[in-house]
């Protein structure tokens, strides 16, 4: 079977965890060792101000919109993406507002992000899908009309680009996933960057946040002052990520170098758009009878996905807003494999059994 997803790791990745397994030091909420290492050069990579690693995306996009006091206030997002996006805003005590999808981004319209404003509105939430920024540009001058904040789920976009910068330099907060399937993969991993003039603050509040609330350690003493949580980053994702991203630049390279094939060779009409400055986390076909077409690639041994069941049709939303674009393309898109383990004959054979269908 031709994985959908597949993590690209070699010895040195091995020999990080052997090292970290033999130091005894393999988790600590204060932060230090090699989780503090990789958040050093995360934050280098990405050119921000600062970086809290964290254990998951969804434990970032909770601490971001934990910062902004969204308790009873609307946030605008996607549907078109994984559930967690909407229920970091829940857990927050927010009220989740979808916004349809641009056609041929996927990413949040927006032309239709006007429209969904209002006076309980406080953060708009993009996803940058499958890797594709989103038209940031727009988006911003649309929080400064509206006085609003801008907070980026980056789980797809590691190492992609919007204008020259990398993703997590633009927002207020920029939330990142490091699961298996991501780009950068960890056995478990998060991150969150700051841009703003409270970043400082922010990342004093987000390092005891995911820490069980605890401030002013010193040795053995400590005290807590509000409700934090264990959301702190262990050592041997921290190891894998350091190693990662060390790689990442390559291995974005090679994703981006088989979407274009994709884009050229594939001959179904709808599919993911080539963009130099998208890091290709997932690449995706719309097929109208979906369900035939996928049983059809797994006779080929090439293994599908669908990303993403569209939230504001799930039960715990019960949203009754009419989302055009997202319902029907969610009634159509498909994952194809793509990472940085696909051979050339892999990706010819993908290509063709695809057009042959």
């Amino acid at each position: 079977m031709i994985k959908l997803f597949d993590p690209s790791v070699n010895s040195r990745e091995e020999k990080a965890i052997l090292q970290t397994l033999r130091s005894h030091y393999w988790a600590s909420g204060s932060g230090e060792g090699k989780v503090k290492e990789f958040e050093n050069k995360f934050n280098k990579f990405l050119g921000t101000k600062y970086c809290a690693a964290l254990n998951s995306g969804t434990a970032a996009l909770h601490l971001a919109l934990s910062l902004f006091d969204i308790k009873n206030k609307e946030v605008l997002i996607p549907s078109l993406s994984f559930v967690s996006t909407a229920t970091a805003v829940l857990y927050n005590g927010g009220i989740p507002v979808f916004v349809d999808v641009d056609k041929r981004t996927l990413c949040m319209d927006p032309k239709t992000l006007n429209e969904k404003i209002s006076k309980k509105t406080k953060v708009i939430l993009p996803v940058h899908f499958g890797g594709m920024p989103c038209n940031l540009d727009h988006i911003l001058k649309i929080c400064k009309e509206n006085n609003l904040y801008l907070i980026e789920d980056a789980a797809h976009a590691v190492g992609s680009s919007y204008k020259n910068k990398k993703i997590g330099r633009h927002g207020d907060a920029v939330c990142f996933s490091f699961h298996p399937v991501k780009n950068l993969a960890m056995p478990t991993g998060g991150a969150i960057t700051f841009n703003t003039s409270n970043s400082k603050s922010f990342l004093e509040k987000t390092k005891s946040l995911r820490w069980c609330g605890i401030i002013n350690r010193k040795n053995y003493s400590y005290d807590v002052d509000k409700i934090g949580w264990n959301y702190y980053m262990n050592e041997f994702s921290a190891s894998i990520g350091i190693i990662q991203l060390s790689k990442l630049n390559k291995l974005n390279y090679k994703r981006k170098k088989i979407a274009k094939i994709f884009s050229n060779e594939i001959k179904i009409e709808n599919k993911m758009p080539y963009d130099e400055n998208c890091s290709y986390h997932i690449y995706w076909l719309r097929i109208k009878n979906r369900k035939k077409f996928m049983a059809a690639m797994k006779t080929k041994k090439i293994e599908t996905g669908i990303h993403y069941n569209p939230i504001h049709t799930m039960s715990l939303f019960n949203s009754k807003q009419k989302l055009p674009n997202t319902e029907e393309i969610s009634n159509q898109i498909v994952s194809i494999p793509i990472h940085a383990n696909l051979t050339d004959s892999e990706v010819d054979y993908i290509i063709k059994s695809i057009n042959n269908f």
